[in-house]
């Protein structure tokens, strides 16, 4: 019986070594064109997505609410953006707070028309703040 046996397994394993040796020789692979246009997409995808990690900095923002209320901070974060569109709003949980941070300016200076125009809705706790900040990448890639 393990004479049997080990005929086989000789036999199988000449089979498999003379597969790899003919099939070694010669490989044809043959690529759609459109995985080119992938790949080069996704080029782009990644560097636009680094280039947009690359670019936070320091600077400013205004502090609208402090509040351990999740309703109030949702309610602040929505009159934030029917008021002021242009701005972008940041809710911030840090345990038991929840903050919400509006804009990104460079300077103080940038912040103060916003903080006196915000304070009109939100009259108590409004103040400017240093925070780190995103800006937008121009086309070249810096800052």
């Amino acid at each position: 019986m393990k004479y049997i046996i080990s005929c086989v397994l000789l036999i199988l394993s000449h089979t498999l070594f003379a597969q790899t040796e003919t099939d070694s020789n010669s490989v044809v692979v043959h690529k759609d064109p459109r995985i080119d246009m992938l790949v080069k997409k996704q080029i782009e995808i990644n560097e636009f997505t680094t280039r947009d990690a690359r670019s936070r900095v320091q600077g400013f923002r205004i502090l609208v609410l402090n509040t351990n209320d999740r309703n109030k901070a949702n309610n602040a974060k929505a009159k934030i953006y029917q008021e002021f569109p242009e701005l972008r709003a940041y809710l911030e949980w840090k345990s038991p707070y929840m903050k919400v941070k509006v804009g990104d300016f460079k300077t103080r200076n940038e912040a103060e028309p916003y903080m006196s125009a915000i304070q009109r809705f939100f009259p108590s706790g409004v103040y400017i703040i240093r925070d780190i900040i995103e800006v937008n990448p121009d086309k070249s890639g810096t800052l």
